[in-house]
C-alpha cells in the first residue's frame, strides 16, 4: 500500500505540471480536471478510479487528440472532504482553467467542490462515484452529473437482496455523512416496506479508533449492516464486530468493497460477507471496455473504475461536440452525445466518434457501466450487483434483479 501511495502521489504531482494554456482560451486541445480522494477514507479505492480516467486520455491522444490538439488531465486531492474539495476545485478551475471535471468521488466532496468554484465557474462535473440521493436535488444549473446510480436504487436493491436471503431483521450502522445517511435511509425504507425489521440504526463518526459503544447498541440483531468506507471506519467496525462475537452475518455497501476492508480480520470469520455496488450489464460496450482496460494493465472491474472511464470519455466527446474548450454550451453537448438518437459509440471508439461529429452525425455513447441517458437531474438508471467475500476476496456474484 505504501508503494502504491507513493506512486500515486508522483502521478498526481506530475499531472499537475503538464498544464496547457487556459482552457477557455485554447485554440486546440483541451484540459479536464480530476478531483478525488487520493488521501483520506477512500484512498485505497481511488487509484483504479483515477486510472480509468487516465486510460481515456491515453486513448484520445493515441487516436489523434481532441480539437486538433492534446487532451490533458490535471488531478487534485479532494480527500473525501468538502473543505479540501473546495480548495482542490479552486485550483483546477480558477488556476489551471480546466474545461470540465471528472469528480469528485464522495458525495460531500463533490458538493463542496461544485459549490466552491464549479457553479460560479460554469463548470460541468461528472462524478463516477457520488451516489448519495442528495446530489439529485442539488441546485446546479444542469452542470452536475453522475455515471453511477443513486443510492436510492442501491438501497432498494440491497434490501431486496437481504430479504431474498431470508434475513428478517438487521442492525445498521452508517458513517454520518451524505453517503452514509442517504444509503441508510433508502435501505431502511425499502427493507421495512418488504416486511423486514430494523432492529437498530446507529450513525457513527469517521476516524475513531474504537466503535465498541456503537456496536453495543446494535446487538438486537445478529445481522450487521455497515455502510462506511473500507479502509476507514468500515474496517475498524468490522474487526471489532468480529472480536465481539455478537454477529453472524455481515453486510456492506459499495464503500466497503476493497481489499483494505479485510486487513487484520480473520477471513474465515467474514466468509460470505454480502455487499453491493454499481455494476455493468453484459454486452458489447462492457466487453470492449474490459478488454481495453485489461490490456492496459488496469483492474477493469474495480469499484467505480468503469464509471470513471465513462465520465472522462463523455467529457471528451462533449468537448469535441461543442467545438471548443469553452465551458459554455458543454452541458447541452454532453446530453447530445450521451443519449439517443445517434450512432452507437463504444468505449475506445474515439476516431469513429470524431469523424461522425465532424460529419454532423448524431452519436450516442454506450458506456462501460451501461446506458448513460441522463435524466433532468443528471442521474442515470444503472444496475446494482451482488458481491460476496469468498476465500478472503470479494467475488462478484451477479446482477440483483
Amino acid at each position: 500500500m505504501l508503494n502504491l501511495k507513493n506512486t500515486l502521489a508522483l502521478a498526481v504531482a506530475v499531472s499537475t505540471l503538464v498544464v496547457a494554456a487556459p482552457a477557455i482560451a485554447q485554440d486546440t486541445g483541451a484540459t479536464i480536471g480530476f478531483i478525488g480522494g487520493f488521501t483520506g477514507p477512500i484512498e485505497s479505492l481511488t487509484p483504479p478510479i483515477f486510472a480509468g480516467a487516465e486510460l481515456v486520455v491515453k486513448q484520445v491522444n493515441e487516436q489523434g487528440g481532441i480539437l486538433g490538439g492534446e487532451l490533458k488531465l490535471i488531478s487534485a486531492d479532494g480527500a473525501c472532504d468538502a473543505t479540501a474539495a473546495a480548495a482542490a476545485a479552486d485550483k483546477v478551475i480558477n488556476s489551471d482553467n480546466v474545461t470540465a471535471v471528472v469528480g469528485a468521488l464522495c458525495t460531500g466532496e463533490t458538493i463542496g467542490a461544485f459549490n466552491g468554484s464549479g457553479l460560479s465557474g460554469n463548470v460541468v462535473f461528472i462524478s463516477p462515484a457520488s451516489s448519495a440521493p442528495t446530489l439529485t436535488t442539488l441546485e446546479d444549473n444542469d452542470l452536475v452529473y453522475r455515471t453511477t446510480p443513486s443510492d436510492a436504487l442501491q438501497g432498494v436493491k440491497l434490501a431486496d437482496l437481504l430479504l431474498s436471503k431470508g434475513l428478517k431483521d438487521i442492525a445498521i450502522t452508517y458513517v454520518n455523512n451524505d453517503y452514509g445517511k442517504g444509503f441508510a435511509d433508502a435501505l431502511s425504507a425499502a427493507y421495512t416496506a418488504g416486511g423486514g425489521t430494523i432492529a437498530a440504526n446507529v450513525a457513527h463518526e469517521e476516524g475513531k479508533a474504537d466503535y465498541r459503544a456503537e456496536l453495543g447498541n446494535l446487538t438486537a440483531s445478529q445481522n450487521l449492516v455497515v455502510l462506511a468506507y473500507a479502509n476507514a471506519s468500515g474496517n475498524t467496525i468490522l474487526r471489532q464486530a468480529v472480536e465481539s462475537g455478537n454477529f453472524t452475518t455481515y453486510v456492506g455497501g459499495d464503500g466497503m468493497v476493497g481489499d483494505d476492508l479485510l486487513s487484520g480480520i480473520d477471513a474465515a470469520a467474514v466468509e460470505g460477507l454480502i455487499a453491493t455496488r454499481a455494476g455493468a450489464p453484459e454486452g458489447a460496450a462492457t466487453t470492449t471496455y474490459t478488454d481495453l482496460a485489461t490490456a492496459a494493465g488496469l483492474e477493469a472491474t474495480a469499484t467505480y473504475a468503469p464509471q470513471a472511464y465513462d465520465a472522462a470519455f463523455l467529457l471528451a466527446l462533449a468537448i469535441e461536440k461543442n467545438g471548443s474548450a469553452s465551458r459554455d454550451g458543454l452541458s447541452a453537448a454532453l446530453r447530445d452525445v450521451s443519449s439517443a438518437p445517434g450512432e452507437k459509440i463504444l468505449p475506445g471508439e474515439w476516431t469513429k466518434a470524431v469523424e461522425l461529429i465532424k460529419a454532423g452525425t448524431d452519436i450516442d455513447y454506450e458506456g462501460a457501466g451501461g446506458a448513460l441517458d441522463f435524466d433532468a437531474a443528471g442521474d442515470v438508471d444503472g444496475i446494482i450487483v451482488e458481491l460476496a467475500v469468498e476465500g478472503g476476496k470479494f467475488v462478484e456474484k451477479g446482477l440483483i434483479k
